[in-house]
């Protein structure tokens, strides 16, 4: 049996301090690797196309239309499709153990991988840090949702895990990490919302890993109903005492208090001044969302209506 053929999808921005080790993770193994690059400054295409990746540009909306149009520059020309970030790493026999899976299981239509995070240089294990997500599937058969936040690959057929580690190590600091999650806070706010007002919005019409979905279905259903400030505390402490985030020592505190608190408190407090503009000055949904956070976001589709027969 031949070997399945990758092409792998790498979204960038200024990641001239991560490229080189993510593509060299990748490239051995890969037909195409596509560097989808959203205005760097810095050395990035250079090492793109040193290392023999295929770049490409194009303007950032959004993480989901980003890849997306990765894959539509992709094609199909191989087998699959995998999704990398410019700073994240597999471990040393990924491919090995992808070939095998697939050739024990054909019909397997996308794969899981095991997700670890380092937060300033200290992996984070514990406090539901570690993840599985689905980050190989069969070409022609997956795409990303179209959501600002949280989005997840979706497939057409069954998915497996593959207990390769997926590891997030970015070497940037704490100031960087910091204004990330600013902006990741306003695109889970405008998440929130369209949640809200367009409910069939949600869903994704395709398979995703089983963890996604409990975790999809507990962020509609339960956490969007709690009380704003709240939610974010209950959040903290079910990730720190009840999901054992304490035992990552002082550098997992500090991680799970920032990133399991003061980020979704954060969330909160753009989501409720997106609200009160809208509110005060009777603004369109969008109007409001794009006034607080300059995210343009298109209208929601108008649905047509059966109109009588007459003359």
């Amino acid at each position: 049996m031949s070997s399945p053929s990758i092409t792998a999808i790498i979204l960038t921005k200024d990641e001239e301090q991560h490229l080189r080790r993510a593509l060299g993770c990748v490239m051995p193994y890969c037909r195409e690797v596509i560097v989808v690059d959203s205005g760097s400054t810095d050395g990035t295409q250079a090492i793109a196309r040193e290392m023999g990746a295929r770049w490409e540009s194009n303007a950032w909306v959004n993480y989901a239309t980003q890849f997306n149009h990765g894959l539509e520059l992709a094609g199909e020309t191989s087998d699959w499709i995998l999704r990398l970030d410019a700073d994240e790493i597999l471990d040393t026999d990924w491919y090995a153990r992808f070939s095998a899976l697939v050739a024990q299981k054909p019909d397997t239509a996308g794969i899981a991988l095991r997700r670890m995070m380092t937060f300033r240089g200290k992996p984070i294990r514990h406090g539901l840090a570690q993840t599985w997500q689905l980050r190989l599937f069969r070409a022609g058969r997956g795409h990303c949702e179209a959501r600002w936040m949280d989005e997840h690959i979706v497939v057409d057929g069954p998915v497996e895990q593959l207990g390769v580690q997926l590891l997030d190590d970015n070497l940037n600091d704490l100031k960087w990490w910091t204004q990330k999650h600013i902006g990741y806070a306003d695109r889970e706010a405008v998440d929130l919302l369209l949640g809200e007002e367009r409910a069939g919005d949600k869903v994704h019409g395709g398979a995703m890993t089983g963890q996604a979905k409990v975790k999809r279905w507990l962020k509609d259903n339960v956490y969007a109903r709690l009380p704003i400030g709240l939610r974010a505390l209950l959040f903290f402490i079910l990730r720190y005492v009840f999901a054992l985030g304490f035992l990552d020592g002082l550098r997992g505190f500090q991680f799970h208090v920032l990133q399991g608190f003061w980020y979704r408190l954060y969330t909160d407090i753009r989501l409720d001044e997106i609200r009160k503009l809208r509110a005060a000055e009777n603004l369109p949904l969008e109007q409001a969302i794009f006034r607080v956070t300059g995210h343009e976001v298109a209208p929601a589709p108008t649905i047509e209506t059966d109109k009588p027969h007459g003359g």
